[in-house]
């Protein structure tokens, strides 16, 4: 290959033609998801009718208030159910631990809105579940308890159970890479199973 080849070579692979049609048809309907985000970001600019105090007076403390329950409550379940299971599947030992390894990400092939409503159907008032207990007890609505499913609380729960396989995931393969030989000279010089855990395990992660 002389030079004047490797010069002809290198200017092609640095030039660049005009766009595609895939790009365009890409950017186009980017462009038309994107809408809804222009009109709120349009909205801002525009002169208020007097509803943004109206509600910054009424609904707006409770919704931030609802929004940071509900971050910290999920947070801390996807870390404690995630990092558990996780710690559980490999480094224990037990019937079906293959099983389970693999069978913990499945929330992930469901969407968190469709495990909402399945679980609402079910466990409300007038779901089977109750209706069930009801049945069974001779009771009316109101003569037992039973959780609030439509509350920050069960929302804590349903986003719990859906988005935990993240942490899990993550905590796995940390926790794979660690060598046991750290864990074992934690325990010989005196650290518990969570001592050990918490103080060695974890940090390594």
């Amino acid at each position: 290959m002389n030079v004047n080849t490797i010069e002809e070579t290198s200017s092609r692979s640095f030039r660049f033609g005009g766009p595609s049609w895939l790009t365009l048809s890409a950017l186009g309907l980017a462009l038309i998801l994107a809408i809804p985000v222009f009109g709120i970001i349009w909205s801002i600019f525009q002169p208020g009718e007097g509803n943004w105090p109206h509600l910054v007076e009424t609904v707006l403390p409770q919704y931030i208030q609802n929004s940071l329950i509900l971050m910290l409550g999920v947070g801390l379940g996807v870390s404690v159910l995630g990092v558990g299971c996780a710690w559980l599947v490999v480094m224990c030992r037990f019937p079906g631990r293959r099983l389970f390894e693999w069978a913990l990400i499945l929330p992930l092939a469901v969407p968190a809105y469709v495990v909402a409503y399945a679980y609402t159907d079910v466990l409300q008032a007038s779901g089977p579940l109750q209706s069930m207990i009801r049945d069974s007890f001779d009771l009316r609505f109101g003569e037992y308890w039973f959780p609030q499913v439509r509350s920050i609380e069960g929302a804590i729960v349903i986003f719990t159970a859906v988005l935990y396989p993240y942490v899990y995931l993550l905590a796995r393969a940390a926790f794979l890479e660690q060598s046991v030989c750290a864990l074992d000279a934690a325990r010989t010089l005196g650290r518990s199973a969570w001592g050990a855990f918490r103080c060695v395990a974890l940090p390594l992660a």
